[in-house]
C-alpha cells in the first residue's frame, strides 16, 4: 500500500496510549488537607494523630471516578485516626509490579513526605509484599495499603468478642500472606551466640523466624476457626427458632456510612450506635418489628460495604453476612448524597454476588435526602424507577417505605377459615403475629376468622375449620 492511501492521522497514530503529559507527572488531588480551623483543635491532632500522604493509580474510567475514589481513601484515613497531608494520583495502564507507581514517581512520593513531614504513605490499592518492601526501602517511612487500612479501622471498631475473633482472623490471613522477605532477619535460625555460629544449635538446619512466625500464625488461624464455629452454633440455633416460626426477615444492606443504623433505629428503636464514620457498624443486630396488620418479622442491620472489600474479610465475617442471605427481603439502603451512588449500588451487589444473596428480593432505599441537591435526585429515580426516597434523619417517607416492607414480605400460604372457642384465644392471637388475617367475628360459639397462615399453624388450626366462618 502506497502512502497516498494512508489517512494522514494514521501516520502519527502508535496505539492506544495515554496522554505523555499524564504518564510523565504526578497529579494532585485538590482539597486532601484535614488540616481544621480550630488552632486549638489543630494542636491536639497535630500531636496524635498519624500525618500520611494518599498516593493512588488511576489506571481506568474517568477522572471523577479517580477522585472520588481518593476522597473515599481518604475518608478511610481519617476514620483510621489521621491526618491527610496530600494526595497524589499517576495515570497509568497499569500499576507498577514492582513500587505500584513508576520508579521516577517513587522519588517525587519521597520529596513530597519530606515537604510535608509524612510519617506514613497510603496507597490505594492491594500492594503485592514486594512492593511494599520496596516503597518502604525508597521512600523511608511506613507504606500500609487500602487492605490494610480497612483492617485496621475494623480492628478499632470490633466490639463484640464474634467481631474481635473475625478481624483478627482476616488480620492474620492478610499478613500471612506478607511474611516472606520483610528484612533479613526473618531468615535467621537462631538467636544469641547460636545465630554467630558458636555453640550448640548453631549448626545444620533449623527453623527461621518466617518459618515461626508462618506456623505460629497458623495456629493462631485455626484457634479462631474454632471459636467461629462454636459462635456460628449460637448464631444458626437463633436462625433455626425463626425458621420454624416462619417469621419473615428484613436485611438492612449497604455501602459503609449510607445510614443504615439510622435507618434501623428509625423503624424499631433499636438504639445501635450512630456515627458519621466509615465502618461503624461491625456486628448486626437483629430486632422484631410488625407490620401495620400485626405481622412480626425481624430487622437485621448488617456490617456495611465498601468499594474492594478484601477478600479476607468477607471470607472471616461470612458468618455475620450470612444473615443477609438469609433474609426475605433486603433493604439496599443508598447514600442519595454521594457523588457517585451508581458506584455504591455496584459494590454492594458484588458482594452479595459473593456471599450468594444476588437471588434474594432486593428494594431500593436512597437515604439522607435532606442532604442532598434536588436536581441531584433526578437522575437516581432513572436508576432505580422502583426506588424509595427517605431521611432516617428527619423521618421523611418513611410510613412510604413501611408500607412497601408490608406490600413485599412473603405471604402465608394457606388459607383458612376457622372457628376458634373463646378457651383458645392463644391460637387467635398467633394468628394474629404469624399470620394475616381477612375477616375476624365474634360469635356465641367463638371467634369466626378467616385468615392466611402457615403450614404449621395451619395443622393446629384443623380441628377448628368451619364453613360458616
Amino acid at each position: 500500500m502506497t502512502n497516498d492511501a494512508i489517512d494522514p492521522e494514521e501516520l502519527d497514530y502508535d496505539g492506544d496510549q495515554l496522554d505523555l503529559a499524564e504518564r510523565l507527572s504526578l497529579r494532585r488531588v485538590a482539597g486532601m488537607s484535614t488540616q481544621l480551623a480550630d488552632i486549638t483543635e489543630v494542636e491536639y491532632r497535630e500531636l496524635q494523630l498519624e500525618r500520611v500522604v494518599l498516593v493512588g493509580v488511576w489506571t481506568s474510567g474517568t477522572q471523577a471516578d479517580s477522585d472520588n475514589a481518593m476522597a473515599e481513601l481518604k475518608l478511610l484515613a481519617e476514620t483510621a485516626g489521621s491526618e491527610v497531608l496530600d494526595g497524589l494520583v499517576q495515570r497509568r495502564s497499569h500499576p507498577d509490579p514492582a513500587t505500584y507507581i513508576g520508579r521516577g514517581k517513587v522519588d517525587e512520593v519521597r520529596e513530597v513526605v519530606l515537604a510535608t513531614g509524612a510519617d506514613t504513605v497510603i496507597c490505594d490499592g492491594e500492594l503485592e509484599p514486594a512492593q511494599l518492601r520496596n516503597l518502604e526501602d525508597r521512600i523511608g517511612v511506613k507504606v500500609i495499603d487500602r487492605t490494610g487500612l480497612i483492617l485496621d479501622i475494623f480492628a478499632t471498631h470490633a466490639k463484640s468478642v464474634e467481631g474481635k475473633a473475625q478481624v483478627e482472623l482476616a488480620q492474620l490471613q492478610y499478613l500471612r500472606q506478607r511474611l516472606r522477605g520483610w528484612g533479613g532477619n526473618l531468615s535467621r535460625q537462631a538467636g544469641g551466640r547460636a545465630a554467630a555460629g558458636a555453640g550448640i544449635g548453631g549448626r545444620g538446619p533449623g527453623e527461621t523466624k518466617i518459618e515461626t512466625d508462618r506456623r505460629r500464625i497458623g495456629s493462631r488461624i485455626a484457634q479462631l476457626r474454632k471459636r467461629l464455629r462454636e459462635l456460628d452454633a449460637v448464631r444458626d440455633t437463633k436462625r433455626a427458632e425463626r425458621r420454624r416460626n416462619q417469621i419473615p426477615s428484613v436485611a438492612i444492606v449497604g455501602y459503609t456510612n449510607a445510614g443504615k443504623s439510622s435507618l434501623l433505629n428509625r423503624l424499631t428503636g433499636a438504639g445501635v450506635l450512630v456515627e458519621d464514620a466509615l465502618f461503624a457498624t461491625l456486628d448486626p443486630t437483629t430486632r422484631r418489628s410488625q407490620t401495620a396488620d400485626g405481622r412480626v418479622f425481624t430487622l437485621t442491620d448488617t456490617v456495611g460495604f465498601v468499594r474492594h472489600l478484601p477478600h479476607d474479610l468477607v471470607e472471616a465475617f461470612r458468618s455475620t453476612l450470612e444473615e443477609s442471605t438469609e433474609a426475605d427481603l433486603l433493604l439496599h439502603v443508598v447514600d442519595a448524597s454521594d457523588p457517585d451512588p451508581a458506584g455504591q449500588i455496584d459494590a454492594v451487589r458484588a458482594v452479595l454476588n459473593e456471599i450468594g444473596a444476588h437471588d434474594i428480593p432486593e428494594q431500593i432505599v436512597f437515604n439522607k435526602t435532606d442532604l442532598a441537591d434536588p436536581d441531584a435526585l433526578v437522575p437516581l429515580r432513572t436508576l432505580a424507577p422502583d426506588a424509595l426516597f427517605v431521611s432516617a434523619r428527619t423521618g421523611a417517607h418513611l410510613d412510604a417505605l413501611c408500607a412497601r416492607v408490608e406490600e413485599r414480605l412473603p405471604r402465608p400460604a394457606v388459607e383458612v377459615r376457622v372457628l376458634i372457642p373463646y378457651a383458645r384465644h392463644d391460637l387467635v392471637d398467633r394468628i394474629h403475629r404469624e399470620g394475616e388475617i381477612t375477616t375476624t367475628e365474634h360469635t356465641a360459639d367463638g371467634t369466626a376468622v378467616v385468615a392466611r397462615v402457615n403450614d404449621d399453624l395451619a395443622g393446629e388450626l384443623a380441628p377448628f375449620v368451619s364453613q360458616r366462618a
